[in-house]
C-alpha cells in the first residue's frame, strides 16, 4: 500500500545515537523495520510475558499479560495504520514496546518504586521504558541500548502527547538524544496510544468476566456495551449467551477502529496537513475519537475503574504487591550484598543513583521473580487469591 505524504519515512529517519556499520548484511530491512525486530528480540520484551496486566501472576492460561496485551495492541495498531496510510512497521514497534517500563505488578509496583524513590526523583514507567531501551537493555558490544531510531523513541517518549516538565527517566533521556518533548510526535506515536486506549478498554473486560470479578448484567449498565450486546443478540438470535461474549468485544473494537479512523481522517483534511513536519507542528493531537465515541469511552473507563481495577479482590493483591516491592527494595537497601553479583559491581556510591540503580534492578523483574526473591532476602509471605 502506498503510504500517505504525511507518514513516517524511514529514509528520512533523523537517525540513531550511535553509528552502526552497513546494516545490509543482516537482511533488507528498513530503519523502523529494524527497531520493531530489535524490541521483539529484547530480553526485556520476553519478560512481559509475567508481568501484569490486570490480574497479578495470574494463575489462569487464559487473562492477559502485559505480553499478550501488547501484542492485541500493535494488532490494531497495525490496522489502523494500514488504512490511513501511516507507516505500520513504526507503529508496530511503539506498540509493542509501549510497556517495557512497566516493573512488576504493573500499577501498584510502580507506586511502590515511586514512593521508594521519593525525594530521588521517583518512578515513571513511560520513563523507565526509554531507559531500559537506551541504557539496562545492552546486547550489542560497542554501546549501551538498543540504538533504536530516534522516530521510535521519540514516538515511546511522548505517545500520550508533549511533555513540559519530564521526570529524571525521560529528562536523562531527551539530554543523551533530544526527542523535541514539546512538541507533537507522529501520526504513528499517536495511533499507537489509542490502540493501547481501544485494546484495554475491551479486553479488560473479556479477562473481568473470566475472572468472575465482573457479570454480564454489570456490564449492561454501560449504554455502550449495551447497545453492542442488543446488536450482537439481534444479528445472531439462536446463539446462547455464553457464547457472544467474543462477538461483544470484537464488535466494540470494530466500533471505536472505525470511529478512529473517520475522525482522524476528518482532522487531517481539516488542518492541511501534507507532510509528518506538519503533523509535529499542528500544535493539536489529530488521532482520536469522535466527541461522542470520546464520552462513550469515558463513561466505559469510569465503569471498569469503580467495578473491576478497585475491586475488594484486585485492591488486596495490590496492597500485597506493594508490599513485596517495597520490601525488596528496603531489603537491598539496607544491604547491597544480597543484589546479584552483575548488579552489585555497578552499584553507585552516591544518591540518587544508588537507589535508581536498585529501583532499576526490581523494575526489570517478573512477578513470579520478584515473589521469588522476595522469599529469598525478606522471608515468607501468604499471598491473596488474585496470585
Amino acid at each position: 500500500m502506498t503510504r500517505a505524504p504525511w507518514a513516517a519515512d524511514p529514509a528520512a529517519t533523523r537517525g540513531r545515537l550511535h553509528r552502526e556499520a552497513s546494516e545490509s548484511e543482516r537482511g533488507p530491512r528498513d530503519a523502523f523495520q529494524r527497531d520493531r525486530d530489535r524490541i521483539v528480540h529484547s530480553i526485556s520484551f520476553r519478560r512481559l510475558r509475567h508481568k501484569t496486566q490486570v490480574f497479578m501472576a495470574p494463575d489462569g492460561d487464559h487473562f492477559r499479560v502485559r505480553l499478550t496485551h501488547s501484542l492485541e495492541v500493535a494488532q490494531i495498531g497495525r490496522v489502523i495504520a494500514r488504512t490511513l496510510g501511516l507507516n505500520e512497521d513504526l507503529t508496530e514497534a511503539l506498540c509493542l514496546a509501549h510497556d517495557i517500563g512497566h516493573p512488576p505488578f504493573g500499577h501498584a509496583g510502580e507506586d511502590a518504586l515511586g514512593a521508594a524513590l521519593a525525594g530521588k526523583g521517583g518512578f515513571d514507567h513511560n520513563g523507565h521504558t526509554l531507559r531500559a531501551l537506551m541504557l539496562l537493555e545492552s546486547p550489542y558490544p560497542r554501546w549501551p541500548g538498543l540504538n533504536l531510531g530516534w522516530e521510535t523513541l521519540e514516538g515511546l517518549a511522548k505517545h500520550n502527547g508533549p511533555i513540559t516538565n519530564p521526570g529524571w527517566a525521560l529528562a536523562e533521556a531527551d539530554s543523551t538524544f533530544a526527542l523535541d518533548l514539546t512538541r507533537w510526535p507522529s501520526l504513528e506515536a499517536q495511533v499507537a496510544a489509542l490502540a493501547d486506549d481501544i485494546a484495554y478498554d475491551n479486553h479488560d473486560i473479556d479477562d473481568g468476566l473470566r475472572a468472575g470479578l465482573l457479570s454480564r448484567d454489570q456490564i449492561m449498565a454501560v449504554p455502550m456495551i449495551a447497545r453492542g450486546w442488543d446488536a450482537v443478540k439481534a444479528r445472531l438470535p439462536d446463539v446462547p449467551d455464553h457464547r457472544l461474549t467474543g462477538e461483544l468485544i470484537r464488535s466494540q473494537i470494530g466500533l471505536m477502529v472505525n470511529d478512529l479512523i473517520a475522525t482522524t481522517q476528518g482532522r487531517i483534511a481539516e488542518a492541511g496537513i501534507e507532510t509528518a513536519d506538519d503533523v509535529r507542528a499542528a500544535g493539536r493531537c489529530l488521532v482520536g475519537f469522535s466527541d461522542a465515541m470520546r464520552d462513550e469511552e469515558r463513561a466505559l473507563k469510569r465503569f471498569m475503574y469503580a467495578e473491576l481495577y478497585h475491586h475488594p479482590r484486585q485492591l488486596a493483591a495490590a496492597d500485597m504487591a506493594r508490599a513485596v516491592v517495597a520490601g525488596l527494595f528496603a531489603a537491598y537497601a539496607d544491604d547491597p550484598r544480597r543484589l546479584p553479583e552483575e548488579w552489585r559491581e555497578l552499584l553507585p556510591a552516591e544518591e540518587p543513583a544508588r537507589s535508581r540503580h536498585i529501583a532499576d534492578f526490581i523494575a526489570g523483574m517478573t512477578d513470579r521473580y520478584a515473589i521469588t526473591r522476595y522469599r529469598e532476602v525478606v522471608g515468607p509471605i501468604e499471598l491473596p487469591e488474585g496470585f
